[in-house]
């Protein structure tokens, strides 16, 4: 399945929320987002059909394994080149910013360079 990068950002904010609060539900996610809530309900309908939430009787939403998979990659990403461009002089909102739209084009071989450039470097200081 291809995941696209509305996508991954929707499962990156739903883990990021989870990792702050016990409970996610869609009006968390448009308010983390600044999305609609019929753009979110269309959004959680597809990402539960495609195996990567699950929502409970109580509207509760979770990541199902295959989506913290992807969930977790993205926001590793996400910190790891917001790390990077701060490492660079990048002040924090705009490296968060920047890297948000980094993340989701970058090759895999790029940022595994990035990230063992910046572990070589943040070790060093």
């Amino acid at each position: 399945m291809n995941v696209t990068e509305a996508v991954e950002n929707y499962l990156e904010a739903i883990l990021v929320l989870s990792q702050r609060q016990t409970e996610v539900r869609a009006t968390d996610i448009c308010a983390h987002m600044g999305y609609s809530r019929p753009t979110a309900s269309i959004a959680v309908k597809g990402m539960k059909g495609n195996d990567l939430i699950q929502v409970d009787d109580h509207n509760l939403i979770t990541l199902t394994e295959k989506g913290r998979r992807i969930a977790a990659a993205i926001y590793e990403r996400h910190t790891v080149l917001a790390s990077a461009l701060m490492h660079l002089g990048v002040d924090k909102e705009t490296a968060f910013s920047d890297a948000c739209k980094m993340e989701h084009d970058i090759s895999e071989a790029t940022f595994t360079c990035i990230k063992q450039f910046l572990a070589s470097h943040t070790h060093q200081n």
